[in-house]
């Protein structure tokens, strides 16, 4: 009979390991998780809501692409969203240089393998960074983009689809749906 056992990974196991690999990785709770290799449709909706961020903020916001690494201090969790906004002075991360704490803006483009955990887990972590105003889900399926802000209460959702837009309050930024999308051939069901 053989026994499972679960191997702790050390941050710094972490760092050295995403240094020595051609992919992208995921760091929580002592694991390391190869992050899911993307669509052409996920890479160009992902290039798409970064060019539209970077002309809707005025000055003071930064975007990243998805070679910025994110860390939700609160839990640890350490990431590569599709795209981050900065908006103000960046702070790095106490155990690492290269993971930005808090960030305004999150992007996720989901995937087939990843919208539940996209919209579920990942999420309910993202929203405990105190900096955080928005989340951006963008469906890789249909024309939809989920709308999480953070208001005086709690958080709002909503959702806008073709001939609509994507507006944000806090940092005030406008991006339209149908410019997201226009040309790109959506993943099947």
């Amino acid at each position: 009979m053989s026994t499972a056992r679960r191997v702790h990974y050390s941050y710094e196991d972490y760092v050295r390991a995403l240094e020595d690999s051609e992919i992208k990785l995921e760091y929580f709770d002592g694991e390391i998780y190869a992050m899911a290799g993307g669509t052409l449709a996920h890479a160009e909706l992902g290039a798409r809501v970064i060019s539209q961020l970077s002309q809707a903020l005025g000055g003071g916001c930064r975007v990243f692409t998805s070679d910025a690494k994110v860390q939700v201090e609160a839990t640890g969790l350490t990431t590569f969203p599709d795209a981050t906004v900065a908006c103000g002075e960046t702070r790095n991360a106490a155990n690492d240089r290269n993971a930005l704490v808090n960030p305004t803006i999150l992007v996720e483009v989901t995937s087939k393998g990843t919208e539940d955990y996209d919209r579920g887990e990942k999420l309910s972590q993202y929203r405990q960074i105190p900096s955080l105003k928005a989340v951006l889900l963008v469906s890789h399926r249909s024309q939809r983009v989920t709308i999480l802000e953070r208001t005086a209460t709690g958080w709002n959702t909503r959702e806008v689809r073709a001939g609509e837009h994507i507006v944000l309050q806090e940092p005030k930024a406008s991006l339209s749906v149908d410019v997201l999308y226009a040309g790109v051939a959506l993943d099947p069901a």
